[in-house]
């Protein structure tokens, strides 16, 4: 038996859709946009590919997101901060800032592909050490509590980075399960959702970019540099800072080796 007329129709729709996706999985990446956190985070990958801060932003007037832009082999590459905070003076951590820097970057650069890239707190238990670089293969949220039946999926956030078997064989990285919060520090009931996600390592901006990517239908990667150790014997506050340089230069090197590899390459090659 033939499916209704409205069946039919809808079918099309997706075999159109798939096809339009396959597309742009094959034509080769030519944008990409980081998003990164911290401007000392960003700095080092500024240096590298010799990119030029943009005094005429497109961004709204008034707002402190900072873009360096240029092209670096054969690939146009927007580094895209939240800035200082207006009133106090510090880098514009957490979801909020990571969200609508994504969205309004996204719309104004376009990008083949979203990078973010910084620093995270690791778990030893999990086998993450200070100056590991990890590729993160799943990000969630663990402290969007929501205890009702499916708006607690929705508070977790689960989604899973673009996949990028290549790339990991090719350098060798270290893949793990991303967790996001806007904490430095975990509560006891932030450390159950951590463990509930599984996650290597802990961060405050992954999966709001995440969220905002697959919003937009973006594929995204997420790099991100250890800086401490969660679950070890240091203060995080007192270890993240004491590493921040070097780990930064870890963070750099790795970044470098991954648009290295995606020159000139198709998503489906990654």
């Amino acid at each position: 038996m033939a499916p209704p007329h409205g069946d039919k129709s809808a079918k099309v729709k997706e075999e159109a859709a798939a096809a339009a996706v396959s597309s742009l999985d094959n034509r080769s990446i030519s944008t990409i946009l980081f998003i990164v956190a911290m401007q000392t985070e960003a700095l080092p990958l500024v240096k590298k590919f010799q990119l030029t801060e943009d005094l005429n932003s497109v961004f709204p007037k008034g707002v402190p997101w900072v873009r360096f832009y240029g092209n670096y082999k054969g690939l146009a590459i927007n580094i895209v901060c939240p800035g200082k905070d207006p009133a106090l003076g510090v880098d514009g951590v957490g979801t909020v800032s990571a969200s609508l820097v994504t969205y309004a970057s996204v719309q104004a650069f376009r990008p083949d592909l979203i990078i973010n890239a910084g620093t995270a707190g690791g778990f030893g238990a999990k086998g993450a050490s200070i100056g590991d670089v990890f590729i993160s293969s799943e990000v969630a949220f663990h402290d969007r509590r929501i205890p009702i039946p499916v708006f607690d999926i929705y508070g977790v956030g689960s989604r899973k980075a673009l996949a990028t078997p290549n790339l990991l064989k090719e350098l060798n990285l270290k893949v793990g399960k991303l967790s996001t919060g806007d904490s430095l520090d975990m509560s006891p009931m932030d450390e159950a959702s951590i463990i509930a996600n599984d996650a290597t390592i802990k961060d405050m901006e992954g999966a709001a970019v995440a969220y905002v990517a697959d919003l937009l239908k973006v594929p995204a990667i997420f790099l991100k540099a250890v800086t401490d150790i969660v679950d070890g014997d240091k203060p995080t506050p007192e270890e993240f800072l004491e590493n921040l340089a070097a780990v930064t230069s870890a963070l750099d090197r790795t970044a470098t080796q991954v648009v290295d590899y995606i020159s000139g390459k198709c998503l489906l090659e990654l």
